[in-house]
């Protein structure tokens, strides 16, 4: 028989809790237009459950045409300019940034005060770090890697921060070749202590696991970290959204499988996820 092990950590964490709850509430209350600037979390299942119920997403090009309503920042949280022209266009504004995003948008802000350069350690395309760019005094350096750090004077003020959801490990490496590098950096580990907690884990349970399988959102940046960790210890992992994907992947019984699930996954998948295994395999 195999045995099916669940990691701890999986799942819905703080921030996103709380944005999803946000949108629950105004729906609850009747809001109405009721909008998201962007996907509200990365999860298709959740976002397409939302737009069913009739909230909409709004872009940045849709706020000077779209009939003026209730707009929730997404967890990912945007600029200043984003947020301050969602307020000249007449919109009544809920912030469901994660209060870890927004921690880091007043070190990079008080940076700029301050005479600092800042570096973010994060992906430039994802929308939670173009957001903390656009909290920045002065245009940051955002790298992924050890060799794109910056060629500065060794004596130049520096701030770090890190996405909240990038990899522990990659953010430990370039950390230790900035120190090296100046000596007036100052370095704020932003890593969200629920991504550390669901990476070290992942990690964990991988080495353990004859199969992992990873549950998210396919443009779940923390949900592809727990993807590259898991394989890195476990060759046959599956990253899936649904049950359905099991079977599409070609998923065959082993004698241990582990479970886990990005930042955004619903507690509701998680478990069709874990019975599905259970019953057909």
């Amino acid at each position: 028989m195999m045995e099916v092990l669940l990691a701890k950590t999986a799942g819905f964490c703080f921030g996103v809790d709380r944005a999803v709850g946000m949108v629950e509430e105004l729906l609850q209350a009747g809001k109405t237009p009721l909008y998201t600037y962007g996907p509200i979390i990365h999860n298709e299942q959740v976002v397409e459950d939302f737009a069913a119920r009739g909230v909409r997403i709004l872009r940045e090009a849709d706020l000077e045409t779209a009939e003026p309503g209730t707009l929730v920042i997404r967890s990912h949280g945007v600029s200043r300019a984003e947020q301050e022209k969602m307020e000249q266009g007449g919109f009544e504004v809920r912030d469901a940034t994660c209060p870890f995003v927004k921690k880091i948008h007043r070190l990079v802000s008080r940076a700029g005060e301050e005479g600092r350069s800042v570096i973010i350690t994060g992906d430039p395309s994802h929308p939670e770090v173009k957001a903390i760019v656009g909290w920045c005094e002065k245009k940051p350096y955002v790298i992924e890697k050890e060799e794109e750090i910056p060629e500065l004077p060794p004596e130049n003020p520096l701030l770090v921060v890190s996405q909240t959801t990038f990899h522990a490990e990659k953010l430990k490496k370039i950390v230790e070749k900035i120190k090296k590098r100046y000596y007036n950096a100052l370095v704020v580990n932003t890593i969200c202590n629920a991504t550390q907690m669901r990476q070290q884990e992942a990690e964990e349970l991988s080495a353990r696991a004859d199969a992992m399988i990873v549950i998210g959102g396919s443009q779940s940046s923390n949900t592809k970290k727990l993807v590259d960790i898991c394989e890195a210890h476990c060759a046959n992992t599956y990253f899936v959204q649904t049950p359905r994907d099991l079977n599409r992947l070609g998923f065959k019984p082993v004698r241990v499988v582990g479970i886990t699930a990005g930042a955004s996954t619903p507690k509701n998948i998680i478990e069709e996820v874990q019975n599905f295994v259970r019953v057909e395999f």
